[in-house]
């Protein structure tokens, strides 16, 4: 059967994407998934608990906590400095909270009174 023109065209155009779809799954199958705190959940001595971790862009985080007296709130490098909510922050209530961590510092403070200022803050950065 001949092919015109086009036809190679689109075979090639076809196979890139499935390649680009292995390609992206792949990263997905690799992403892997970490409990902050391990055991003892998101609480005041969480503030250490990245160091020694390697990170990647597509992990997850698992923050475990109970929600009537604790929360999780994305925030930026300013807002875990001071301690403060900027306007558009992202808070997070469940007490079994999945957040996938993006390429760069990603900041997460508890923003219930005193909390963040008593340590309740973590920095992870994912290449």
């Amino acid at each position: 059967m001949a092919m015109g023109r086009g036809s190679a065209n689109k075979v090639t155009i076809a196979f890139g994407l499935v390649f680009l779809f292995f390609l992206l799954a792949s990263e997905v199958v690799n992403a892997a998934t970490y409990t902050v705190g391990d055991g003892g959940g998101w609480s005041f001595n969480s503030g250490s608990w990245p160091k020694g971790k390697r990170f990647r862009a597509g992990d997850v985080l698992v923050f475990n906590y109970n929600p009537s007296i604790h929360n999780v709130v994305a925030v930026n490098g300013a807002g875990y400095k001071s301690c403060k909510t900027p306007g558009g922050s992202k808070v997070f209530t469940s007490g079994k909270d999945r957040i996938t961590l993006t390429r760069g510092t990603n900041y997460f403070i508890c923003n219930f009174a005193g909390h963040c200022e008593s340590g309740m803050k973590i920095a992870v950065t994912a290449a």
